[in-house]
C-alpha cells in the first residue's frame, strides 16, 4: 500500500537537517525499492529545504512508523510534525 510522509521541520533546524542529511539519504537509499517518490520541501523561494515529503510502497503503518522510527531525521528530532496518510497514485497512469 502506498503512504504520503509529509514532514515540516522545526523553525531554525536547518543546521540539524544538513547535519543529518548524508545519513538520512544513506537511510533512503537502504529502502530505495519501496521509495515511490521523495524530496525535500522548499521555501517560497526555492532555496531553502523546510521538511520532506515522500511516498513510499510499504504493506502497511506499522512498518511506515518503523521506517520512520529509523530514519536520521526523526532520530535527531527535526521534525515539528509528521503526517502520514494512505495514498492511491492515479496519474500518471501505471502501466497495466
Amino acid at each position: 500500500m502506498a503512504f504520503m510522509i509529509y514532514c515540516l521541520d522545526k523553525p531554525d533546524h536547518l543546521e540539524v537537517r544538513m547535519a543529518n542529511r548524508p545519513a538520512h539519504v544513506e537511510h533512503l537509499i537502504k529502502h530505495e525499492a519501496q521509495l515511490i517518490s521523495g524530496g525535500p520541501l522548499l521555501t517560497p523561494d526555492g532555496e531553502t529545504m523546510i521538511g520532506s515529503l515522500l511516498v513510499v510502497d510499504m504493506p502497511d503503518r506499522v512498518a511506515v512508523d518503523a521506517f520512520l522510527a529509523a530514519d536520521p531525521y526523526s532520530k535527531a528530532g527535526l521534525f515539528q510534525s509528521v503526517t502520514v496518510t494512505p495514498y492511491r497514485n492515479v496519474f500518471p497512469r501505471a502501466a497495466k
